[in-house]
């Protein structure tokens, strides 16, 4: 659904009589930790996963780099980089945003690789093939799709939209296939990047089945990140705390779609669950599915009151109105995948002027100035909201 562009100054008239909690999102990783060593539970930095009064920023996030090609092959997007690959993410990287985030899977024979699927689908003489990712071996991954130095395609990739159609994997740009490590070497270090865990939601996993494949990449994290903003995501409530048990160096973060499905897992299914995850896991904070938020904005100040840290992702953050709305009610940052689109809106929103007196103030400088704890949206101003875009709220 696309929405009827509307002028800020016509949505908010007098920006600075809404109360704005533009809060800072945590600093993300360790300037002095660029050895190869995690920092040990309950030796946390101190503002891992707290608010950093000196940088006002709200974060914009590229999805698996330039924007899932699913979404693109619907929305008929102007054009289409292979998702999930270099060539995606150094796209992404031209334009001012602050992270990439994008998918690891491990190997059976131990190697993290960056692949959103969990299952890769090629054709070999008119027949599909169909293989989990995880049980190939990085050699066997890696022979699939375009390769380094030749025109020649010998395992074209498929893949399997949501309503169950499996057909060729068709980009303009199309780029090779690529391991955590590469990314690491390759990608601009202007980028933080967003690391998801991805793990089959239809299976059910035991600790000794996961510790391997987190051990497999904190191994890759710690030895080439060299000072480049770290956070970890998972949908897998297990995950998310392993992850920090194992390592405290960067913060974590738990990825739900606040109750749009259930699961049988009760802590997947709202966003009071993932707040009690998080505190119980000393996690850093929430990635919701948008309109769980919209739905429920309430959410924000509670999550803000757990000292929590709040992203969302989904494809409404694809509208400009709807991520200044969340900008406005004290989201912290955003994914997208229209990353030029929405890195531009925010950048003409965030430097809204107003004038006090003699003096024109940066919105975000005029925050930086304030002394006092800026409050959430109060009850008047969240039915404001409501009203403003019903239609995304109840949709």
């Amino acid at each position: 659904m696309a929405l009827k562009a509307i002028p800020i100054s016509q949505v908010v008239p007098y920006i600075d009589e809404i109360h704005v909690e533009n809060v800072t999102f945590p600093s993300l990783y360790n300037n002095n930790n660029n050895n190869s060593t995690p920092l040990s539970h309950g030796e946390d930095e101190d503002d891992v996963g707290k608010m950093n009064n000196n940088n006002n920023k709200f974060v914009v996030m590229g999805h698996r780099g330039s924007g899932t090609n699913m979404l693109q092959y619907s929305s008929c997007h102007e054009k289409t980089i292979k998702e999930n690959t270099l060539r995606s993410f150094n796209e992404a990287a031209k334009f001012n945003l602050q992270f990439i985030e994008f998918d690891v899977q491990v190997t059976r024979d131990g190697h993290p690789l960056i692949f959103h699927d969990i299952f890769i689908f090629t054709q070999q003489e008119g027949k599909l093939i169909e293989k989990r990712v995880t049980d190939l071996t990085l050699e066997e991954f890696l022979s699939y799709g375009p390769q380094n130095g030749s025109t020649n395609v010998e395992k074209p990739l498929f893949r399997k939209m949501k309503d169950g159609r499996i057909s060729e994997w068709k980009v303009e740009e199309d780029d090779r296939l690529c391991t955590l490590q590469d990314v690491f070497e390759n990608v601009s270090q202007s980028v933080g990047f967003n690391i998801e865990f991805k793990f089959d939601d239809k299976r059910n996993y035991k600790d000794e089945e996961l510790v391997p494949v987190i051990r497999a990449a904190l191994q890759v994290v710690f030895k080439y990140a060299k000072g480049r903003r770290i956070m970890f995501s998972s949908f897998q409530p297990d995950v998310a705390q392993l992850i920090r048990k194992e390592q405290t160096a960067y913060p974590v973060f738990f990825l739900t779609n606040g109750g749009s499905e259930i699961y049988p897992d009760i802590r997947r299914n709202s966003l009071d669950e993932a707040i009690k995850l998080c505190l119980e896991g000393g996690l850093q904070g929430i990635v919701s599915e948008v309109k769980a938020i919209l739905r429920n904005p309430r959410m924000i100040a509670k999550n803000k009151e757990s000292n929590l840290s709040l992203m969302t992702y989904g494809q409404l953050n694809n509208e400009k109105e709807v991520v200044y709305l969340q900008y406005m009610m004290g989201v912290d940052g955003v994914i997208v995948d229209f990353v030029e689109e929405i890195t531009s809106a925010v950048a003409q929103f965030s430097k809204l002027v107003r004038h006090d007196g003699n003096e024109h103030l940066l919105l975000l400088e005029k925050r930086l100035l304030s002394e006092q704890r800026i409050t959430p949206c109060l009850e008047d101003e969240i039915s404001y909201f409501r009203r403003l875009v019903p239609e995304l709220i109840h949709s």
